[in-house]
């Protein structure tokens, strides 16, 4: 079965795309720790991390950097965290995070946009990558 992921890939849902290469895609996280954070998948539907090839596990973490990059030059923020914990979605995915404090990164406060900031945020990181 088509992960949530797989159908943001086809198309078959929308969602704030940053970045995409033929084999990622980046794109805002629609329930964001904060702003600008960002998810990073392979197009190739994998459930866990550590099962893709080792090129694929290093192509993302290179496009992961690159969108991380980009995050920096946009985002308000002393640096980009990075975790992949993989148990809310069965499709890899690296979580690229804009953290000010340790409490950023917990997965506990979350931040409230509106449609245009969404746009406004994936147009910047985009035109930055």
């Amino acid at each position: 079965m088509a992960s949530i992921f797989s159908k943001i890939i086809s198309g078959e849902i929308p969602a704030y795309k940053v970045a995409e290469t033929d084999d990622f895609l980046a794109f805002l996280d629609i329930n964001p720790n904060a702003k600008g954070h960002t998810l990073c998948i392979p197009k190739k539907e994998e459930n866990k991390i550590f099962d893709l090839s080792e090129e694929e596990y290093l192509a993302l973490m290179k496009f992961s950097r690159k969108v991380a990059h980009a995050i920096e030059k946009v985002i308000d923020c002393k640096r980009v965290g990075m975790t992949v914990i993989g148990l809310e979605v069965p499709h890899v995915h690296v979580h690229l995070i804009p953290l000010n404090s340790m409490e950023d990164a917990r997965f506990i406060a979350k931040e409230k946009l509106s449609t245009e900031e969404f746009e406004q945020i994936a147009t910047a990181i985009g035109n930055a990558f």
